[in-house]
């Protein structure tokens, strides 16, 4: 018989006429007898081929798989012989069938529930996910339901999955919140990291925006040391950096009370002069008020 005869019938209960032939019986939980052939057991997962080796010596007693419903042996016997599984049963016997494959090592079908019940993942369901990726050694499931965990934690929290694992496995609820918090820190790391570049950005265009000012001039600002016609000159490819920078300078050009220091915008533009004079590699020649003196002085 051919594995696609033997697809068709293998649902089949114990007892009936066209159950197909096999050298080899399994018994489920519930007593059903499921007709397979050794050699295709065998050759699909080593741990049937070990209890095989047995069988044969122990005058062809019947395999038991056991402790699961009958209906996902059926399924999982299909399996070894077209490694095939429907989308609707692998959604109705996923979990079993995972079971099934890590315990008799068929990685085949360990990949495919670890990936279709990663998308079954819910607020009820993801703490027994968890238990069981643990518990069959699936990585990729175990990450996806921490990651679901971390996004969802507040509503999984209030579940009664949460509370029983709080009493019965304080091991996997410490992993859980370790996780949740180290992705947390991560995050914030991420956010400070970002603020901290676009901090850099704006003062390297701020120094870019006060070099250029001095320099050439730009609309309304421009050299402190010759004449300047705002006329000729048209708003530059940062102007917005460079609109406030002009703003700053004409304050601090008019403040009475830039020399006491207590004007907070001046504060700011001495800033970024002193800035500027520790970063400028030509002071004897930049135009920027200041950077000489500031210059020597950082030195």
């Amino acid at each position: 018989m051919s594995p696609n005869m033997f697809a068709s019938n293998v649902d089949a209960h114990h007892g009936e006429n066209e159950m197909a032939e096999g050298d080899v019986d399994i018994i489920t939980s519930a007593g059903r007898r499921i007709p397979a052939h050794s050699n295709v057991l065998a050759a699909a997962s080593t741990v049937l081929e070990s209890i095989l080796g047995r069988w044969r010596r122990s005058y062809e007693t019947p395999i038991r798989i056991l402790g699961v419903p009958c209906d996902s042996v059926s399924v999982f016997v299909r399996f070894l012989y077209s490694f095939k599984c429907t989308k609707e049963q692998m959604e109705k016997h996923g979990i079993h069938l995972l079971a099934l494959s890590h315990v008799y090592l068929v990685p085949c079908l360990k990949h495919r529930c670890t990936k279709a019940l990663a998308e079954q993942l819910t607020i009820e369901n993801v703490i027994d996910m968890i238990q069981l990726a643990r518990l069959c050694d699936a990585p990729h499931l175990y990450l996806k339901c921490m990651k679901f965990l971390r996004s969802n934690f507040k509503k999984v929290e209030e579940t009664e999955g949460w509370k029983f694992l709080q009493h019965h496995d304080p091991l996997l609820e410490l992993e859980i919140l370790q996780f949740t918090d180290e992705a947390e820190l991560r995050k914030k790391r991420r956010r400070r990291h970002t603020q901290e570049q676009n901090l850099y950005l704006q003062l390297s265009e701020g120094m870019d925006c006060l070099e250029h000012i001095c320099r050439e001039g730009c609309t309304s600002v421009g050299p402190y040391d010759e004449e300047y016609s705002c006329q000729k000159k048209l708003p530059c490819s940062k102007f917005d950096t460079c609109q406030g920078l002009q703003l700053l300078i004409r304050h601090f050009s008019t403040c009475k009370r830039r020399v006491k220091g207590s004007c907070f915008q001046c504060k700011r533009m001495w800033q970024l002069l002193r800035l500027h004079a520790s970063i400028c590699d030509q002071p004897d020649d930049c135009r920027v008020p200041l950077c000489r003196y500031g210059h020597h002085l950082s030195n």
